[in-house]
């Protein structure tokens, strides 16, 4: 079964490099690049995991894992936090809002997958 996963970065660049990623690793992608455009298209596509970046127009990724987090619907959906907020505290509220996990950019192509491979089996 092919996994949907929804990236939410407004860095194309970045978002070019994990697409590319993950549809070599045989995931069926989708984008948004605001916090308004994630919810949306989670309501809409229902993904099996989203990889999601804190600092997004809009509404930005703390709110976009609360409310995702707060929904009964949406609740159990996966979330892998990666941004360049590195400080310790920034990890620890990102956990507690409910992320499976949190990478810090630059990150590792390889790890990363290594890590959607890793919460989708969870």
């Amino acid at each position: 079964m092919i996994s949907n996963i929804l990236v939410v970065d407004d860095e194309p660049s970045i978002v070019e490099l994990i697409e590319f990623n993950l549809q070599k690793t045989g995931y069926h992608v989708f984008k948004a690049e605001n916090g308004h455009a994630a919810l949306q298209l989670v309501r809409t596509n229902k993904p099996d995991l989203i990889i999601l970046d804190l600092m997004i127009p809009g509404i930005d990724g703390i709110e976009v894992c609360r409310r995702l987090k707060g929904q009964q619907e949406t609740a159990a959906i996966p979330i892998i936090m990666l941004t360049a907020k590195n400080e310790e505290v920034d990890k620890i509220v990102g956990l507690e809002l409910g992320a499976d996990d949190y990478m810090t950019k630059p990150f590792s192509p390889r790890e990363l997958m290594a890590r959607v491979k890793a919460v989708l089996i969870r």
